[in-house]
């Protein structure tokens, strides 16, 4: 279980990353204009509308290694094992590219960089419901994977603060590169969790055997839209990633142009709420026995607790504010796969088939989808308040719910 939980500290590090740092990268450090940062993360959202579904329909068919190492193992160790390496590529544009070539260079690689996570990560969620059958295991092994997640999460957000100097370029590709090299080890490290016992295996084989013939995947496009249970969780997966997106890669500009400090204990504060707030949902979860009724509570919870990281000026009401919002976040994380894994286990009963990787599939197209919700709405509140022109007027301060001057200048590092 431990081992299965790396997964999610790999998933949320390299997520976590890439989501607080691409942006503003591509925007402020290397200067290539926030509309054409935006197109290509639309772009790539719309990439993933083909990528992420068909990913999880491809990779579920069977191999010639199927029979002896599983159907998901070998997708999930290709994939975790290059998908570091693509990471960095993302932050390494050659000197001297024109505005074209940077959008070029970022649309590619970050859309391999996708395919890569997608491949290992939707057949590691996949497995999920396979490995861990009963009621009380699941909820052992997401209460582990919560806790190791959560600090891949703090990983993904705090690693950075360490490293990136604004203003100089050179100290991201500085820090792609360790989030490459974390990766790679963490893959390994996920291998002894992820590899599939041979009780799966032979479900899996006596599943082939008995089935007449593999569903197409329009079939299984149409089975998934008709399940209700399954669209209510995916757009809320979906709204919860858009809003985690575009709050976490708030943090940095709020560091750089609002309190001109690090936000190592921003993001710190987050990481001690969450991690404080897992036994307390695992009491509340004792008398509560509804996973979906704790995921729609947590989820209010995240909503509600926004809203004083709008209204906050100060370095530490930022921390204050974060240490809050995780105690909510803790809770819906620690719901988020079991809940799923229910939605999984009605379709199975439902069908007679397990095609988890699909709807898989569809969850990660709706969870990429966020990252165009955050592209678009930076870029348009960039557009209206004037950042690109001066990103400490009034105005562009007002975007990050701060009317007062950083305390601190723009060199401050």
């Amino acid at each position: 279980m431990m081992s299965y939980g790396v997964g999610k500290f790999l998933a949320e590090f390299l997520t976590g990353g890439i989501a607080s740092l691409v942006f503003k990268f591509y925007e402020t450090e290397i200067k290539l204009s926030s509309g054409l940062v935006a197109l290509v993360v639309v772009l790539y959202s719309v990439w993933n509308a083909v990528n992420d579904p068909l990913i999880g329909f491809f990779t579920a068919r069977p191999l010639r290694l199927s029979a002896r190492l599983g159907r998901r193992f070998p997708w999930i160790l290709l994939g975790s094992v290059t998908c570091g390496l693509v990471f960095f590529l993302v932050f390494a544009p050659p000197a001297g590219l024109s505005q074209a070539g940077l959008f070029f260079w970022f649309l590619i690689t970050i859309c391999i960089y996708d395919a890569l996570y997608s491949t290992w990560e939707l057949n590691y969620q996949s497995i999920f419901p396979d490995r861990f059958r009963s009621a009380p295991e699941r909820a052992k092994a997401a209460g582990i994977s919560t806790l190791i997640g959560v600090f891949g999460i703090a990983a993904g957000a705090v690693v950075p603060t360490f490293i990136v100097r604004y203003g100089a370029p050179s100290t991201y590709f500085t820090t792609a590169a360790v989030f490459a090299v974390a990766a790679f080890v963490l893959a390994l490290l996920l291998i002894p969790g992820v590899r599939e016992t041979p009780a799966m295996v032979a479900r899996y084989v006596e599943q082939e055997k008995a089935r007449s013939e593999a569903p197409s995947f329009w079939k299984l496009l149409k089975e998934a839209f008709g399940v209700r249970d399954f669209m209510a969780f995916i757009l809320l997966y979906f709204f919860y990633q858009a809003a985690t997106l575009s709050m976490t890669a708030s943090i940095h500009y709020i560091g750089d142009y609002v309190v001109g400090r690090s936000t190592t204990l921003i993001f710190a504060g987050m990481l001690v709420g969450a991690l404080a707030s897992v036994p307390i949902w695992l009491a509340i979860g004792k008398k509560v026995k509804s996973r979906q009724t704790l995921l729609a509570s947590a989820a209010g919870a995240l909503a509600l607790l926004c809203l004083p990281l709008v209204l906050v000026t100060s370095y530490w009401g930022f921390v204050a504010a974060m240490f809050g919002w995780g105690l909510a976040f803790g809770g819906f994380w620690l719901m988020m796969t079991p809940a799923m894994a229910d939605v999984i286990d009605g379709i199975v009963v439902k069908t007679g088939r397990r095609d988890d990787g699909v709807y898989l599939g569809f969850r990660a197209f709706f969870g990429r989808l966020a990252y165009a919700v955050q592209a678009l709405s930076f870029w348009l509140v960039h557009k209206a308040t004037g950042f690109a022109e001066d990103p400490r007027s009034p105005e562009a301060r007002l975007a990050y719910g701060c009317t007062r001057p950083s305390s601190r200048p723009s060199s401050w590092r």
